[in-house]
Parts: C-alpha cells; structure tokens; sequence
C-alpha cells in the first residue's frame, strides 16, 4: 500500500528515525516507487503547511501515539492540494490505507478530514498568508529565524527555493567531449536541455529522468552533479604533478571532477570516514577511467591515515547542515535542529585544524559547505584564520554568489540555477 508506506516513512522522520535516502532503499522495488517518492518528498517539503491545515481541520488534537494516522493524513492532504489523481481516488485510498496500518478504526477520521478540506479548501487557502511566513514557506521556526538574520533583504525568497523542485545537472567530462557535443546528442535523444551559467561543464535537463536513461552516461562521457559543485576544480587552480587531498570525498563527484580538470596530477587521496560510502566513490571512478587512492579514516584524526607527504591542494567539503540543499533533501525540515547545527559548527573547526598541518607552505585549501548559515561558513573561517597565524584567506574573483569577506556564498537558484553553497579558499604562508 503506497500510501500506507509513505505515512511510515513520514512517521520514521517525525520519530527522527533515518532519512528518505535510507527509508527508499527499503523500497527500490516497490510497484509504484515514483508515486512513493513524490507522496514522501511532497509532505516533507509542505510539512509545516500541512500540519497547519491539519490542525485547522481536526475537532480534537490527534493523541501523541497516532503519529501514524497523523501522518497518513498530511500525505493526504498533500495529494489533495497538489496532485492531478481524482480527489475521489485521492481519498478512497488514503482512507483503505488506515487498514494496511492496522488503524481500521481510523477510517472515519481520515474520510471526514479529507472531505472536510475538499468543502473549505478555499477558506483555507485564504488563511494561510494570515499565519504567517513559518506556515506560507513550510519552514521550522528556528531555521526561519537563522535565515532572516543572515540574509535579512533575501530570506523570503531563500525560503521560497527550498520549496522549488531540484533541477537535474550534468557535469561534461570535457576530456572526452565537448559541453556543445552533449547538448547535440540529447536534443537528438529529444531531451530539452540548457547549458549552466557558472561551469563551463555544467548542463541542466529542463525534466528529470532516471540516470540509466541519461545518454552518454554510462560511457562517462557525463555524471550528475549540481552546477554549484562543479567551481570547484577552477577554484583549487589545479596544475600538473601537484598532490590533492579529498577530505570528506564520498560518493565521489568532486574528487572525479578534480581529475576530469587536472589529468596529471601526481596523487589523488579520496579519504571519508565511511567504508561503505567509498564503494560509490571506486564505482564512480571506475565508471569514467579515473584513478584515486582511497582511504577510509577520520579527518579529525590524520595520524590514522596520513603518511606525512604534504599536499599542494586540499579539499575540505565539511560535513554541514545542508541547509542549501533543502530542496533536493526536503527530510531536513523534519530532521535537522539548531543544536545539530552546533554540534557541527564543533566537527567543521576540528577537522580544519587537523588537516592544517597536511598542506605545504604556500598550498592552498578550499573550504566548502551545502549550507547557507554564516556559522558554518564565513564566521567558521574568520576565527579559523584569526586563531591560525600562518592560514590567510585568498578572496575568490568572481561574477557570482556573495562576497561575505572570508568566502563567496551561492544561494540556492530557481529550477535553472545551483544549490546553496560557500566557497573559502585559504592558503599557508
């Protein structure tokens, strides 16, 4: 029951339970799996909205353990609001769903609910701009506040993108072909596509379409990879024989991205600190030819790993808050909390100081983030460089993003435009 397993998932998130990308793979060979991910992603990303709405059409709060009915209701109030099925089916299905959750008692409650908002939809949709932006934007009130105190002129619209769905892009491996060759070969596939703004690499599909399907993928003529990710080769200004260190590498696509860029490096260290999340990374790299070491280890703690070879380039892609990428992982409204954001802020510092010391004088090291809070970004690097007599921030030239004085910043786009993301390029002196 499709609709019965995504009350689950959803009540999984609430209960803080694993995450969509784990719940799905305990499903990747469910009959109807697209109509599973759009019922999750499109509750997740309407969450706040929707309990709102819930609580307005209930004559009673819900008691605290029907979290599963609760949850079968919004996926239900989801496809009312946003989906083209028949309302009718809409509801006859959400209400046989109670029985697959062994709730048949609930049946009554969920038809009356549903029918209830079909009568006052309107009225309903009309109070929504009165309860303010943490209802309209679907946003948990403690990122909304975070948001509107860092980007005070552009938080509404920050707060709008998280509700957009992603874009699907590519990243051109232009060792083998052309960005202009890949555009030839999909419109012939009669797939529209545009190329990105910021990379010259970089390929928007205008409608996304299973990767299996993708021309040209599985000859590693491409990969996907969202065009914020695919600056930074240009960035670590990569030559021959230089050495470059992929802290936190997994699944892969930057480090495969630095070797489609530079060819004659004289080592590639991909390190994560997941074993199993380095078999995408070899698969990655076995897919487009490309060759790394890998090493699983904790960047916190190089003595583990490092054999005391400095590097002429270090990437550091620090675990974040992924408060940039809301819209492709819309989980993180129900999942992340301010106090996580924290104990990060905490993760970030340490491992930038421990992997310090593996750059040579005058390396550089770029510092990166899918997260738009300047705690995590511009005010992580201002006391790292203050604290660190011998790191200087070397500014970023460019046309795009925001210049936040220790690193560029990009706000997540519209369907046509990169996650959020923050770019700080220090080097050793």
């Amino acid at each position: 029951d499709v609709r019965g397993a995504a009350a689950n998932i959803i009540t999984s998130l609430v209960n803080r339970n694993g995450s969509l990308t784990s719940a799905f793979k305990d499903f990747s060979s469910h009959p109807e799996i697209s109509l599973l991910k759009e019922l999750c992603f499109g509750t997740c990303r309407w969450f706040y909205l929707l309990e709102y709405l819930l609580n307005q059409l209930l004559s009673s709060p819900l008691r605290k353990k029907e979290v599963e009915i609760k949850c079968l209701l919004l996926v239900g109030l989801y496809q009312l609001r946003e989906l083209s099925i028949p309302q009718h089916a809409i509801i006859n299905e959400t209400v046989q769903s109670a029985v697959a959750l062994k709730k048949p008692w609930a049946k009554g409650l969920i038809n009356a609910v549903l029918r209830n908002y079909q009568r006052r939809a309107s009225e309903l949709d009309a109070s929504i701009g009165k309860a303010g932006p943490q209802i309209s934007l679907s946003c948990a009130e403690w990122l909304k506040e975070e948001v509107t105190s860092a980007w005070p002129l552009k938080w509404k619209e920050i707060l709008d993108h998280n509700n957009q769905r992603p874009p699907l892009t590519l990243r051109v491996n232009l060792g083998k072909k052309s960005r202009q060759d890949v555009l030839v070969l999909l419109l012939k596939n009669k797939i529209e596509a545009v190329p990105g703004k910021l990379a010259h690499s970089a390929i928007y599909l205008k409608r996304p379409m299973p990767a299996d399907e993708i021309p040209g993928l599985q000859e590693g003529w491409v990969s996907i990879q969202d065009e914020a990710s695919q600056i930074v080769p240009d960035i670590l200004q990569l030559s021959p024989q230089q050495s470059v260190l992929d802290a936190c590498a997994a699944p892969g696509g930057k480090t495969c991205g630095i070797l489609e860029s530079e060819h004659s490096l004289a080592r590639m260290l991909s390190l994560d600190s997941s074993s199993s999340r380095l078999e995408r990374v070899a698969e990655n790299l076995k897919r487009l030819q490309l060759k790394s070491t890998l090493i699983a280890g904790d960047a916190r703690n190089p003595r583990e790993w490092w054999d005391g070879q400095v590097f002429d380039r270090i990437l550091l892609d620090a675990p974040c808050s992924a408060t940039g990428v809301i819209r492709r992982h819309p989980d993180l409204k129900i999942l992340r909390t301010s106090d996580e954001v924290t104990a990060l802020e905490k993760i970030q510092s340490e491992i930038l100081n421990s992997l310090w010391p593996c750059l040579r004088e005058d390396g550089l090291l770029l510092y990166t983030t899918c997260s738009i809070l300047p705690r995590e970004n511009n005010l992580q690097i201002e006391r790292f460089v203050e604290s660190t007599n011998n790191a200087k921030y070397e500014g970023i030239v460019a046309d795009w993003g925001v210049e936040c004085g220790y690193g560029r910043q990009l706000l997540a786009g519209l369907s046509d435009g990169p996650d959020g993301f923050f770019y700080s390029l220090l080097r050793k002196v």
